[in-house]
C-alpha cells in the first residue's frame, strides 16, 4: 500500500486562487500539476485522499504513456508493482492469435503500456502534483458550485471538510473532473452516458496469461472477456455483462460465471477461473458511450470522464484524458491567457478546445464503441463481422499493425479507423460469399447488403455523436 496523501496545511482560509480543481484522479491530479507549473495558483479539492480500489483505470496504452511523458509525470508508473504491457492476445472458438504493439515513431523502439492497480498510480498522481509549487491539496467536499447573485457565472465552490462547516471558496476558473458519476455534469450538459453493459471485475491470483506482458481478450457469448496482469501476483478479469445485470446478493452474477462465461475460456485457464469465483468479491461496473459537449458556462470546464465516456474494452480513457490534460493547458497558458478573469478568452479558448481534441478523441472513443459492438456480436450479422474481425487480424502485416496503433493510442486518425472498419466489414463479407458455396450464393449476396448496412449503422452514429458540434 503506498503512503496516504498529506493535505497542504491551511494557512489563510480566505486565499483566492487561479483555479480550483473539483476531484484529484486522472484529469484532475495532472491539470494540477501542468497548470501549477505554468505559474497558477491551483487548489485541488478531493472528498478522500485515501488510495482508491477501483477495478477500471488500470491499463494505460502507449498513447497515454506518451502524453504522460509530456506532462513530465511518467515516474508516477514507477514504484507500485505495474506490469509492462507489450499488446494483446485475441481468442476466439479455440483459435488464439498474438499481437504485438508495433515500433514508437519517437523512441524507435516497441510501443509499451503498463497496467497496474489504479490506486497506486492514483497516489503517485497526487504526490506528483501536491508537491508542485503553486498548487494546494485539501481534502473536502465540493458541495456545489458558487455563482454571483446575478447571473449564472461559477466564481468558486461551496466545500467542507469532514464534519466540518461549509466553506466558501473562490477562484475565476473552476475544472470539474469528478469522474463517470459526476454530480455537477447536470450544471452543463442534459446529455447522460448510454449505459449499454457492465464490466465485472476480479482479481485471479498467480496466473500465468497465454503471452507473458499481453493483455488477453476473449471474443466470448453474448460478450467480451478481458484480462491483463497488474502486479506480479495479479490478473485482473474485466467481464462485460450485457443488458440487466444479474443480481449478486442471491449469486445469479457468480452462477452466469460459472455456467455461461466460464465454459467459453481455454480449457487451462477455467479452473483459475471457477477457483477465483469462490474466493473474490464480483464488482460490477457500468459501461457505456457520452459524447462530449462544448463547454461554454462562464467561469468553468468540465473534463475526464464527467464530459466524454467510452468503453472500456480498449483502455483508451486515460489517454484521452491526458491528451485534454495536454490540450487544455496549451490553449489556457500564461502567454494565451494571462489572467483567468478574462471570460471571453477561455470561452474562445473552450470553443477550440472542442474541435481540437476530436483529433484524438474522436479515434480512439469510435474504437472503443465500434469494437466493442463487433467483440459483443448482437445479431447473425454481427458474427459475421466478428468472425472477419478475427480473420482480418489473423492476417498480420498492415492488418494487424494499423488496428494495433489504432488501439496504442499512437494513430490519432479516424479516417484510419474508418479504412480498417470497413476492410474489415467487406473481408467479412468475402468469407462469407466465398465459403458459402454455389447453392448459397444468391441468399448471401443478400447478406452481403445486410452486413455492410450494418457496419455502417455501427460505426457512423458513434462518429457522427462524437464530430457533431
Amino acid at each position: 500500500m503506498s503512503t496516504p496523501i498529506t493535505p497542504t496545511p491551511t494557512t489563510n482560509p480566505s486565499t483566492e486562487y487561479d483555479m480550483i480543481i473539483v476531484g484529484a484522479g486522472v484529469v484532475g491530479a495532472a491539470a494540477a500539476k501542468a497548470f501549477g507549473e505554468d505559474g497558477r495558483k491551483v487548489l485541488l479539492l478531493e472528498r478522500d485522499l485515501s488510495e482508491p480500489d477501483r477495478i477500471v483505470g488500470e491499463l494505460m496504452q502507449p498513447g497515454g504513456m506518451h502524453a504522460l511523458r509530456k506532462l513530465g509525470m511518467e515516474q508516477c508508473t514507477e514504484g507500485i508493482d505495474g506490469i509492462t504491457c507489450t499488446g494483446y492476445s485475441v481468442y476466439r472458438q479455440g483459435q488464439l492469435v498474438e499481437l504485438p504493439y508495433n515500433k514508437d515513431p519517437y523512441t524507435g523502439k516497441q510501443q509499451r503500456g503498463i497496467a497496474f492497480h489504479h490506486g497506486r498510480f492514483i497516489q503517485n498522481l497526487r504526490k506528483s502534483a501536491a508537491n508542485t509549487e503553486n498548487v494546494t491539496v485539501k481534502e473536502m467536499t465540493v458541495l456545489r458550485l458558487l455563482t454571483e447573485d446575478i447571473g449564472d457565472k461559477v466564481i468558486g465552490v461551496v466545500a467542507s471538510e469532514k464534519e466540518g462547516p461549509e466553506q466558501k471558496i473562490y477562484a475565476p476558473l473552476t475544472l470539474v473532473c469528478d469522474g463517470i458519476f459526476s454530480k455537477f455534469r447536470r450544471d452543463f450538459t442534459t446529455r447522460q452516458t448510454n449505459v449499454i453493459s457492465h464490466f465485472v471485475g476480479f482479481l485471479l491470483h498467480d496466473f500465468e496469461l497465454p503471452f507473458p506482458q499481453k493483455g488477453f481478450i476473449a471474443m466470448a457469448k453474448p460478450s467480451p472477456i478481458l484480462m491483463y496482469q497488474i502486479a506480479p501476483n495479479d490478473v485482473r478479469v474485466l467481464v462485460d455483462v450485457p443488458g440487466e445485470l444479474p443480481k449478486v446478493s442471491n449469486g445469479e452474477l457468480k452462477k452466469y460465471m460459472e455456467d455461461v462465461v466460464c465454459p467459453q475460456l481455454p480449457q487451462n485457464m477455467q479452473a483459475k477461473f471457477m477457483e477465483a469465483l469462490q474466493t473474490e468479491r464480483l464488482r460490477p461496473m457500468p459501461s457505456g458511450f457520452l459524447p462530449p459537449s462544448i463547454n461554454q458556462r462562464d467561469g468553468t470546464i468540465l473534463l475526464g470522464d464527467a464530459l466524454n465516456v467510452r468503453s472500456p474494452l480498449t483502455g483508451g480513457g486515460m489517454t484521452v484524458a491526458l491528451e485534454d490534460v495536454l490540450t487544455v493547458r496549451d490553449l489556457l497558458s500564461k502567454e494565451n491567457i494571462p489572467s483567468f478573469t478574462e471570460s471571453e478568452l477561455i470561452i474562445q479558448a473552450m470553443d477550440a478546445f472542442h474541435w481540437k481534441r476530436k483529433r484524438y478523441s474522436a479515434c480512439i472513443n469510435c474504437l472503443a464503441m465500434s469494437l466493442y459492438s463487433v467483440f459483443a456480436a448482437q445479431s447473425s450479422d454481427m458474427m459475421v463481422m466478428q468472425r472477419g474481425c478475427f480473420e482480418y487480424l489473423k492476417k498480420g502485416g498492415y492488418c494487424s499493425e494499423g488496428p494495433m496503433n489504432l488501439l496504442a493510442g499512437m494513430t490519432q486518425n479516424p479516417v484510419v479507423l474508418i479504412y480498417h472498419f470497413f476492410m474489415v466489414a467487406m473481408y467479412s463479407i468475402y468469407l462469407m460469399v466465398t465459403e458459402g458455396g454455389i447453392i448459397s450464393l444468391p441468399f448471401n449476396l443478400y447478406r452481403a447488403l445486410t452486413v455492410f448496412i450494418t457496419s455502417c449503422s455501427t460505426i457512423f452514429p458513434f462518429l457522427w455523436g462524437e464530430l457533431k458540434g
